[in-house]
């Protein structure tokens, strides 16, 4: 008896945690979000702290970005199994972040051609020491497993994905976040797949391998295209004018309101009193605003 009920206690954590982890969001016919949590990277998320798309064809299943470590893809595949029994054939890294690409070799394991920028494999050569050293910190013994793997087919600006009766036009228009950021328009179901091109639910990251001028330029050629459905790269599954008010707008502000700092001969250490009031409903909003003024300082001291 107490043999079965530790055997029953086996099966039923895994689920338990991936409802606690991960939330599938149906978005529009054979599309999906699925959505990690808002907060830092953790042994608990696996570096899943982001969100992801998926597509399910006739010929197999399109990941958009693979999870944060080989552990955190093994528990976005986990997720995906609860939506359809079809093999993911394919994955595309929208950038840089370790989200974006440090699955990679877990779906390369299960037969699956990951695709992404050349700018995105060359910031992920870049930056993977570094990476891997942080998520040390973070997932402990959650990174066991993960080494860097990087894209089977790679694209300078533009690369066409057909696959079961879709077409997945995948376009790298600049830095954004990170220098090899890329969108993925699925016109067939007028959803557009951002990676971290657009945050919401929660105040984006300005980080040290982002563009914000490039940022607000790729956001607009995004945007161009006028999705009724918008998978970001954080938060749920939205739409223009949402992506646009969390997104843009703010990056938007904070270069104008910093450009004017810099006029006025303030100087960094003045850079997060500027106001960013207006995005104070969006998580995160209390740890990063400060932070992502004096990013922006620094970015724009010597424009």
């Amino acid at each position: 008896m107490i043999r079965a009920l530790v055997a029953a206690a086996v099966l039923v954590s895994p689920t338990l945690a991936l409802a606690d982890v991960l939330e599938v969001q149906p978005v529009t016919d054979d599309v999906w979000a699925i959505v990690g949590p808002l907060e830092q990277r953790s042994p608990e998320n696996l570096a899943n702290n982001a969100t992801f798309g998926l597509v399910v064809t006739p010929e197999g299943a399109v990941l958009i970005d693979p999870g944060g470590s080989w552990q955190g893809a093994e528990m976005l595949h986990d997720t995906i199994r609860t939506v359809t029994d079809q093999p993911v054939v394919y994955v595309i890294d929208t950038g840089g972040q370790d989200h974006r690409w440090l699955g990679n070799g877990y779906w390369q394991a299960q037969g699956a051609t990951v695709i992404a920028s050349d700018a995105a494999v060359e910031d992920h050569h870049a930056r993977a020491q570094d990476q891997m050293i942080a998520l040390a910190q973070f997932l402990g013994d959650g990174l066991d497993g993960t080494e860097p793997a990087y894209a089977d087919v790679t694209f300078a600006t533009d690369y066409t994905l057909d696959l079961g009766g879709f077409s997945f036009e995948i376009m790298h228009r600049g830095g954004a976040h990170t220098p090899g950021d890329s969108f993925v328009w699925l016109d067939e179901r007028d959803v557009m797949f951002t990676g971290d091109i657009v945050y919401v639910d929660r105040l984006l990251g300005n980080g040290p391998a982002r563009d914000t001028d490039s940022w607000i330029s790729v956001f607009e050629a995004m945007a161009a295209f006028g999705p009724a459905h918008i998978v970001p790269g954080h938060g749920r599954a939205t739409d223009l004018a949402t992506a646009r008010r969390d997104t843009y707008d703010y990056l938007v502000n904070l270069r104008t309101q910093i450009g004017a700092l810099i006029d006025e001969g303030g100087d960094i250490m003045d850079a997060p009193q500027i106001d960013q009031s207006a995005w104070a409903y969006l998580e995160q909003f209390d740890a990063l605003a400060g932070r992502n003024a004096q990013a922006t300082y620094e970015e724009m001291e010597w424009e």
